[in-house]
C-alpha cells in the first residue's frame, strides 16, 4: 500500500499559486469551466480560442511545460479519429473541400467535438499536473462525494499503477528471452501473457485485501488529513482565485451567445 503514496507520474511538483490552491477549489473550478465550454455555441469559433488562451495562462502560472501538456493530450486520439469521420458520414448539405465532398453539419459536429473535447482534456490534465492524486481524493471527500466512490477511485489509482508495473516486468522478461511480437503468429504468446497478468493481479489483490483486514480494515479507509492544500479548508480568497478561470470563461460564453 505504500506505493500509492509516491508521486504520480501525472503530477508536476511546484510551488505556484495554482499548486497551492485547495484541491476541492480546483475540482469545482475545472468542472465549472468544462460546463461553460460545453454550453458555448459551436459557431463562436473565436470563443474557443479565448478558452485556450485562458488555459495557457493557467499553465504558465503553474509552470506546466507546454510540451508535456501537449503530450498528455494524446489521450484523446480516439475521439479525434471519431470526429474526423463525421464529415463523411453525417447526412446534410454537402460542400467540396479539395475535391472531396464533405457534410457541412458533419464539419460543424467534428469541430464541436474536437474543440470542446480538447479543452476539457487540457483542463483535466492541468488539474492532475498541479494536484497530487491523494489530495484530489481528499478534495472529493470534502465535496461530500460518497465515501464508497472515493474508495473505488482510490483503489483504481493505486492498483492501476501496480498492474502497469506488472505488465512492464513481463514485457522485460519476454524481451530478455529474445521474444518480440512481429505478427499474428505471436498473438498466442501475448494472449497467454494477458491471462497470466490477470491471475497475478488477482492474487496480489487478494493478498493486499487480507493484509488490510489484518490491520483493522472494516469497509472504510481512514481519512488522514494532511497539512497544506490537501487537508485545509479553503478561504474566501482561495475560492475567489479558483473562480477566476470559470468566471472568465462564463463571460466569453455569454459574449458568444450574444454576438452569434
Amino acid at each position: 500500500m505504500g506505493a500509492g503514496h509516491r508521486p504520480h507520474r501525472l503530477h508536476i511538483p511546484g510551488r505556484s499559486p495554482v499548486h497551492a490552491l485547495p484541491p476541492h477549489c480546483k475540482l469545482v473550478a475545472v468542472l465549472a469551466f468544462v460546463l461553460v465550454v460545453a454550453a458555448t455555441p459551436r459557431e463562436a469559433v473565436w470563443a474557443f480560442g479565448l478558452y485556450g488562451a485562458l488555459l495557457a495562462a493557467v499553465a504558465s502560472t503553474a509552470g506546466v511545460p507546454l510540451r508535456r501538456l501537449l503530450k498528455r493530450l494524446l489521450i484523446e486520439v480516439p475521439f479525434v479519429a471519431f470526429a474526423l469521420l463525421m464529415p463523411f458520414v453525417v447526412p446534410g448539405e454537402r460542400i467540396g473541400v479539395l475535391g472531396v465532398e464533405l457534410s457541412v453539419p458533419g464539419l460543424w459536429g467534428a469541430w464541436n467535438v474536437l474543440a470542446k473535447g480538447t479543452l476539457g482534456v487540457a483542463a483535466s490534465v492541468l488539474l492532475a499536473a498541479t494536484t497530487e492524486l491523494r489530495s484530489l481524493l481528499l478534495g472529493l471527500r470534502r465535496l461530500r462525494l460518497p465515501a464508497l466512490l472515493v474508495q473505488i477511485a482510490s483503489f483504481m489509482i493505486r492498483y492501476g499503477d501496480v498492474v502497469a508495473d506488472e505488465m512492464r516486468r513481463m514485457a522485460v522478461a519476454r524481451r530478455s528471452r529474445g521474444f518480440e511480437a512481429r505478427g499474428v503468429r505471436h498473438w498466442g504468446v501475448l494472449a497467454k501473457s494477458t491471462g497470466a497478468l490477470f491471475i497475478r493481479s488477482y492474487e496480489r489483490g487478494e493478498r493486499v485485501h487480507l493484509a488490510m483486514l489484518s490491520r483493522g480494515y472494516a469497509g472504510e479507509l481512514p481519512l488522514i488529513e494532511t497539512c497544506g492544500a490537501g487537508g485545509t479548508a479553503a478561504s474566501r480568497a482561495q475560492w475567489s482565485y479558483a473562480a477566476a478561470l470559470p468566471v472568465a470563461a462564463l463571460v466569453v460564453c455569454l459574449l458568444g451567445w450574444s454576438i452569434r
